[in-house]
């Protein structure tokens, strides 16, 4: 038998694809009739917040590459052309669902709940003067129409804001006929209106569309000129700012003058009102420089999801998902002395299943704790109002050495992390930028404690970021250590990035661009040998993405030896399983629920006795070589068999999971004869209130 080339392009799937079924998943929620209404609302909110970044993002970078090379090929064979054009009719088809869900099945559900969206021929005669009032006294004052001619050029549209074309006969103020106008809703309008009790119908949850009004009374913008039509549109913009790392000398500077820019990057979709004229909706597409693949007519609002802003203007607690208190270890419940707790034993806690106050606390009980000389800290996400932050600021303004290596360029938070960056420096902390040409992606805290005659290193290792809300939605496991070695690999990496040198051989840790990447392909080539040998051999890896070539290659390899594989990608997916002789061995199954499923960790049986890694990094080539990330071992016995028993149960959700077919598609998992069993709801049973 010829062995199987495993560069062959059929056994791979493509990147881009694969993201786009991910929102495929979120969209179905939005169907799912178990879960509570305004949930499924959110779902397709994120559904389409998910494809304007794929757009932004993703699209984007395709279109970039189509310029500078447009002959290069996927690992699934595909050209530049071949993808946007397969992209094209999957996020079309994905499009038309989501309107349709709108449409067709969630609206008339909210209905039958009394939550009524009012298009403007179901206002009633007191509504419509209730919203003419409001036009004219809140929406007119701030809008801005611009009439095209030689003297009024087209306007800059912002990113994904919502505008309006509009069609006019007529002779304007200066006795010239008009034909088009713009009109941009400014940002800060609410997308959504809420109706007063006393002009309802049916209570409090009347809502009416900004668009409609502005369509409704858009003639009061054109005095003496007739509006022929007004349609909606938005424009989505490449949002992956460029920053080159050899050209530039202050990398904040750079970040600030590329982000005052992303508003304004080249376009690469248009959303137009899907009763828009022909006529008009090419003439945006030249303004635009738009092929017709990159235009989307919708039978709603342009952007979708601004609908999520309905979820918290409506308390009816029963349309959604029950309310729950994170618990907090018994280890951090019996004392308030965080650093004997830790000195004790390790401690894991499970986000958000498990309360992220502890890891606030620790901090601020490190900001003032007398014993403590410096803290570490690396930030990539966090939040404007960071609590994390702000002990930071109070031991650094304590005289503690305070150290922070802030990622200015997480994607979408640059703004907010610039702001974090200077008022850290206010406070006198040491503040770095990461390092030039990689993205500083660790999660890690480092305190340094002086007790008695020794320094005693206590470490905080997580798989997600060090933000409060986003803890609250995502799952993420997080690691309290003061294990010596531990702690001096973690000091060891601060200094590299810091003073930028070389890092001696590291006792635990796996880093990127140095050791994760061969250490893991290590760690599968170990499973294989022990399979070729007759021993039991499993893996077991749950992260977000599953790209990286060679990666999948030791997999594939393992797989032909026999190595029984199972993988847990909530998202991207490049590898093919089932294929004969190749990945038969191998199932891949994505769990989409209550919560966002973050954590990355990589199980090998080793022979009976499980190598567990939590790590921050998932199986995608930027985060092998082109970010810095830490995976680290969990070697506590009872931590270890408690992320075991989380992967079981991950493995044995039959309600929430979707498993990857060798053709790429994924189907969803039915309980059949068994019980439902679902991992999120299993977890919060087990950890919360």
């Amino acid at each position: 038998m010829e062995p199987f080339d495993l560069n062959a392009p059929e056994l791979y799937i493509n990147r881009e694809l694969s993201l786009l079924e991910f929102n495929v998943r979120v969209l179905a929620q939005a169907l799912d009739e178990r879960l509570p209404l305004l949930e499924r609302l959110n779902y397709l909110c994120i559904s389409c917040s998910n494809l304007d970044e794929f757009y932004e993002v993703r699209v984007a970078s395709l279109l970039q590459m189509a310029e500078m090379d447009p002959n290069v090929i996927s690992t699934d064979g595909l050209n530049i052309k071949e993808q946007l054009e397969k992209i094209a009719i999957k996020a079309h088809r994905l499009v038309d669902e989501q309107y349709r869900v709108l449409n067709d099945i969630l609206i008339p559900t909210l209905e039958t709940e009394n939550i009524r969206f009012l298009r403007r021929d179901r206002w009633s005669a007191s509504q419509k003067n209730w919203l003419e009032k409001y036009f004219n006294e809140e929406l007119l004052p701030i809008l801005t129409p611009v009439g095209l001619d030689s003297a009024h050029p087209f306007p800059r549209i912002l990113n994904k804001s919502l505008n309006f074309i509009i069609s006019l006969t007529g002779k304007d103020a200066f006795g010239r006929n008009s034909g088009r106008a713009i009109l941009q809703a400014p940002r800060a309008l609410p997308r959504i209106i809420q109706l007063p009790p006393n002009e309802t119908d049916s209570g409090a949850s009347d809502f009416v569309f900004l668009s409609s009004i502005i369509h409704a009374f858009i003639t009061e913008l054109f005095n003496g000129m007739t509006v022929k039509g007004c349609y909606q549109f938005r424009v989505t913009r490449n949002s992956d700012f460029f920053v080159d790392d050899d050209a530039i000398d202050d990398l904040l500077l750079a970040v600030a003058g590329e982000l005052a820019m992303r508003n304004y990057g080249d376009e690469v979709r248009l959303e137009i009102d899907a009763n828009c004229p022909e006529e008009t909706a090419n003439f945006l597409l030249s303004r635009f420089d738009l092929t017709q693949d990159r235009l989307f007519r919708v039978n709603g609002p342009v952007n979708l999801s601004r609908i999520q802003a309905l979820y918290n203007m409506i308390e009816r607690p029963e349309l959604k998902f029950p309310s729950f208190k994170p618990s907090v270890p018994s280890a951090f419940g019996r004392t308030k002395d965080f650093f004997a707790s830790i000195r004790k034993q390790d401690i894991l806690l499970h986000h958000p299943y498990e309360s992220f106050n502890p890891v606030v606390d620790f901090i601020r009980q490190a900001a003032v704790d007398p014993d403590v000389i410096a803290i570490k800290q690396t930030l990539y996400r966090t939040g404007v109002d960071s609590p994390v932050v702000g002990a930071l600021i109070k031991a650094a303004k304590a005289g503690k050495e305070v150290t922070v290596v802030i990622e200015l360029r997480a994607r979408f938070d640059e703004k907010d992390n610039i702001g974090l960056a200077s008022k850290l420096q206010e406070a006198a902390a040491h503040v770095v930028y990461g390092v030039v040409g990689y993205k500083t992606h660790a999660k890690m805290c480092l305190v340094l404690r002086k007790e008695g005659d020794t320094l005693r290193n206590y470490v905080h290792l997580s798989t997600g970021n060090y933000h409060p809300k986003t803890a609250k939605l995502y799952t993420d496991y997080a690691l309290f250590s003061s294990e010596k070695e531990l702690g001096e690999d973690v000091r060891r990496i601060f200094m590299q990035l810091t003073s930028l040198g070389k890092v001696s051989k590291l006792n635990k840790l796996l880093q990127s661009p140095f050791t994760l990447h061969h250490g893991l392909i290590k760690l599968i080539e170990r499973e294989i040998e022990n399979a070729q040998k007759g021993k039991p051999a499993q893996i077991i890896i749950k992260v977000n993405a599953v790209v990286e070539e060679q990666a999948i290659q030791a997999l594939y390899r393992a797989s032909q030896a026999g190595v029984k594989i199972q993988l847990i990608v909530r998202g991207v997916c490049s590898l093919r399983p089932g294929i004969p002789g190749v990945s038969d061995n191998i199932e891949v199954r994505s769990i989409v629920g209550r919560f966002l499923e973050h954590t990355r960790i990589y199980a090998f049986m080793n022979g009976g006795d499980w190598a567990v890694y939590a790590a921050s990094a998932d199986l995608m080539t930027r985060n092998m070589f082109r970010r810095v990330e830490i995976c680290f071992p969990i070697t506590d016995k009872k931590i270890s068999e408690r992320i075991m028993g989380d992967l079981e149960g991950y493995l044995k959700d039959n309600s929430q999971a979707w498993l990857l077919q060798t053709d790429g598609q994924y189907l969803q998992t039915k309980p059949g004869e068994w019980p439902i069993y679902q991992v999120q709801s299993e977890l919060l049973n087990a950890y919360c209130q």
